[in-house]
């Protein structure tokens, strides 16, 4: 009797974290509601609470709550807030496409981009490419690698002249210690990146064939912009106010690979200030 008693205990389902704690359910639908994914919300939680083991839940169990466990626990509403909008998780497996890439004049290689880029350690490094939508509309990509700052400006064409103009109109409001690089994919739409760096002192290096990883702080926000631009969707509706909003939301979001926390860097301020009176930290000189 006893037996058949722990077994049944242990078929048991044990009740849902989010369905107990309802401070803990309110968290995590408020950020849900900004956009975050579940894997955010989960890292967050323990910056912000490190000592309340209560305001914890993995993100598994966030994703339980939402598509299998508890359905009511939190609202089928907060589904459209997350980048993947399938009803069940699948594994990702990543794919190679060969694109065949005309070359590019006096491209500089990756491979002579200077070792301080690497590290991440000093702001004003960028990668950038173009996310592409329907009836060949796209928009210029800009993540800054230190803090992993985005930045989205629209380009009526990917034509090498309309790109490195709307770039340059973009790169030369930022203050000199936020201009160092660019690193870019190998696509034609640099072609002409000698005039950017005239335009910009900018150096633009390229990545080598195929190796997207190489600009993978890019790459990786391309993908959560998806979220936003879902493909197929003509990106030519959208104005330069609407990719800012855009741009914004995402900055505002943790990111796992700064441990949870926002950029360490107010770029909003220092966007929003005069070149030659800006510092780093939005202090006026």
């Amino acid at each position: 009797m006893v037996a058949v008693l722990r077994i049944a205990l242990m078929k048991r389902p044990k009740p849902c974290l989010l369905a107990i704690n309802v401070g803990l359910q309110k968290v995590v639908a408020s950020k849900l509601m900004l956009d975050w994914s579940p894997e955010q919300i989960s890292g967050w939680l323990k910056t912000k609470y490190p000592d309340d083991q209560s305001m914890r839940v993995s993100h598994e169990t966030i994703y339980r709550s939402l598509f299998i466990q508890a359905r009511g626990v939190l609202k089928k509403e907060l589904l459209g807030h997350l980048r993947s909008k399938r009803r069940i998780r699948r594994s990702q497996h990543s794919r190679i496409f060969k694109d065949a890439r005309g070359q590019i004049a006096e491209a500089i290689s990756i491979r002579e981009r200077p070792a301080a880029v690497e590290d991440r350690a000093i702001p004003g490094h960028w990668e950038g490419d173009l996310l592409r939508g329907s009836r060949n509309s796209h928009i210029a990509t800009l993540v800054e690698r230190h803090s992993r700052f985005t930045a989205l400006v629209k380009v009526p064409s990917k034509d090498t002249a309309v790109v490195v103009a709307a770039l340059t109109r973009h790169v030369r409001k930022l203050p000199a210690v936020l201009r160092r690089s660019l690193t870019w994919d190998r696509g034609l739409e640099m072609a002409k990146h000698k005039s950017f760096t005239v335009a910009t002192d900018v150096k633009v290096y390229f990545c080598d064939p195929q190796s997207p990883w190489q600009r993978g702080s890019n790459e990786n926000t391309n993908g959560l912009l998806r979220q936003y631009f879902p493909k197929k969707t003509d990106l030519s509706d959208y104005t330069q106010s609407d990719l800012d909003k855009v741009a914004l939301r995402l900055n505002q979001r943790p990111r796992k690979t700064l441990d949870f926390r926002l950029q360490p860097v107010n770029f909003e301020q220092v966007l929003h200030r005069p070149i030659e009176t800006t510092t780093l930290t939005g202090e006026v000189l």
